[in-house]
């Protein structure tokens, strides 16, 4: 019988291959629904799993909740393609290609959560990166192909960083395990990082900080991010942004887990602040000049990455728990404000800020949906990214005095544009819809998804189950 790990990687591949079958738009999109919900429902017996290692994968209290979070992901966003993706006008070809990368994406994504092996989670990152270049290039307009470029190039500079600092973080194993696949096994890296050279355990982090950094936004190799989720297909943005993000943050807090354990190294905690602190900054205040609501938003997820950098690099018990509350919380959220502001996109013919307005007005549903979702990316209470970053803020308060300033800066100035976006773009008086706005009932297909993930940072926020809250508690020791 298959592992349950496996079962997750090869079921989306296995959806894609089907849906290389089906070129017509309504049977492709329900096969895209269906494989997502099977493989959510699949997800779910990780929460019952007893975890360890089998093979090249691992399950832990640190990745299952980034797994599920993925397929719950996963599936709202093929609900929501289901009327997205009409409104696109694709045809058979583009049609195809969008469905079948998205399924390769969603394996590959589920298999670099799971793999205990860096070069098995370095291909499958690879692996959903170049499914997302597939994807932002669909259209074939002169943006989305520069994207995809950018996207690509940039990309590859990162996971080709990331590769050297895999080979050198082998190396410093090579003398204790000899030759074979045990020295890339994250478990086994860990029990035996103490013994290890430190001077190339510090020199295989910086490699792996600054290649997988770039995959997850962090500034200085973020611009891929911004063009990537304002030009490619609407729902790529949310799962770029909730997902591949997550993906990649998620290996550079293996990584620094395993660095970590040495004591003689460089603390690689500094190394995470100063990128986390720069995303923040950088990203607060852009926020003020964009124009374009996708791109706002994308300039919104270098800030938050930055921030569960920033907790992670902390360190302890109660600053992880903020940095996986904060990755978990920001992925609800923020794919929720892309369902809303990308329907209303295509409602409105425009992704401009100032040609998206009123929709309160207009379209109450649609508009206080996103109202509420863009204040929960904010931070407002009582959404999830309220609870992490009060965390935050009280654990650098205890022990990191000199981040209240900065931290505290970036916060409030990123919240402030965030809000004044939303009055732009839910408040006022409505702007007038463009005559091939999608028909009506893709209301249904948008709104059930982006309620859903509002309930649930709601409740990450205000009534965090007991299960769950011994789950994150675990998997906050992990990074140590």
């Amino acid at each position: 019988m298959m592992p349950l790990s496996w079962a997750l990687v090869f079921l989306p591949w296995a959806g894609a291959l089907l849906l290389v079958a089906m070129p017509r738009e309504r049977p492709a999109a329900l096969a895209n629904i269906g494989v997502s919900a099977l493989s959510f429902l699949l997800s779910l017996f990780l929460l019952g799993h007893p975890g360890g290692t089998q093979g090249w994968t691992h399950i832990d209290a640190l990745n299952t909740p980034l797994v599920v979070l993925s397929f719950l992901i996963g599936l709202t966003t093929a609900v929501f393609s289901l009327g997205a993706i009409a409104a696109e006008g694709f045809d058979a070809l583009r049609l195809r290609a969008y469905h079948v990368a998205f399924q390769v994406f969603m394996g590959a994504q589920a298999l670099a959560l799971l793999a205990d092996n860096m070069g098995v989670m370095w291909v499958a990152i690879e692996i959903a990166t170049l499914a997302s270049v597939l994807i932002v290039a669909v259209h074939g307009t002169p943006a989305a192909i520069e994207a995809a470029w950018k996207l690509f190039i940039l990309c590859g500079v990162g996971i080709a960083l990331a590769l050297f600092g895999t080979i050198i973080l082998y190396l410093a194993a090579q003398p204790f395990v000899g030759h074979g696949d045990s020295g890339l096994s994250w478990e086994v890296l860990l029990g035996l990082a103490a013994r290890c050279d430190p001077g190339v355990l510090n020199l295989a982090f910086v490699f792996l900080l600054v290649g997988y950094g770039t995959k997850a936004g962090l500034v200085p190799l973020h611009s891929w991010l911004p063009d990537a989720e304002a030009e490619g297909p609407i729902a790529i943005s949310a799962v770029l942004s909730g997902l591949l993000l997550n993906a990649a943050l998620h290996a550079v807090v293996r990584a620094k887990a395993v660095i970590g354990a040495h004591p003689g190294t460089v603390p690689p905690g500094p190394f995470l602040i100063a990128f986390g602190l720069a995303s923040l900054l950088l990203a607060a205040f852009a926020l003020w000049r964009r124009r374009d609501a996708r791109r706002f938003f994308a300039w919104s997820s270098i800030e938050h990455m930055g921030l569960a950098t920033l907790a992670f690099g902390m360190g302890g018990p109660v600053a992880n728990l903020a940095g996986l509350l904060h990755m978990l919380g920001h992925s609800l959220t923020k794919s929720a404000v892309f369902f809303g502001v990308g329907h209303a996109a295509q409602l409105k013919g425009s992704q401009k800020t100032a040609d998206i307005a009123g929709l309160c007005a207009s379209r109450p549903a649609l508009g206080w949906g996103l109202a509420l979702a863009i204040a929960a990316v904010a931070g407002l209470p009582p959404f999830a990214l309220f609870a992490s970053e009060f965390l935050l803020l009280t654990e650098a308060a205890a022990h990191h005095w000199w981040l209240i300033a900065p931290l505290g800066l970036g916060l409030l100035t990123a919240a402030a544009a965030k809000i004044h976006t939303l009055q732009a773009l839910c408040l006022g008086d409505p702007t007038p819809d463009a005559g091939d706005a999608p028909p009506r009932w893709t209301d249904r297909t948008t709104l059930g998804p982006l309620w859903v993930h509002l309930g649930l940072a709601l409740m990450l926020g205000a009534a965090l189950p007991a299960s769950l809250s011994a789950l994150l508690a675990a998997a906050a020791r992990i990074p140590g």
